[in-house]
């Protein structure tokens, strides 16, 4: 499942408690992942999903759940 994979990065990538994680977890607000963090965590995904995500939809992406249905949409 993707939320699963998701989540397992998050909490590599940001060091989040994984409990705290849930679709409409705030990557910023409630991770405190700063820009830097967020740079790693696409990354991260990009790597993990063969995805590439522009920085224009990156902005775009503020929740846990931004990123599972991003990457839904963008998956082959």
């Amino acid at each position: 499942m993707i939320f699963d994979k998701v989540k397992e990065l998050v909490v590599d990538v940001l060091s989040a408690d994984e409990d705290s994680i849930e679709s409409s977890t705030d990557i910023q607000a409630d991770l405190g992942a700063d820009s830097l963090d967020v740079v790693d965590l696409i990354q991260a995904i990009e790597d993990e999903f063969g995805i590439d995500i522009p920085d224009a939809d990156a902005q775009n992406i503020k929740t846990i759940g931004d990123i599972v249905t991003y990457i839904e949409e963008h998956q082959n």
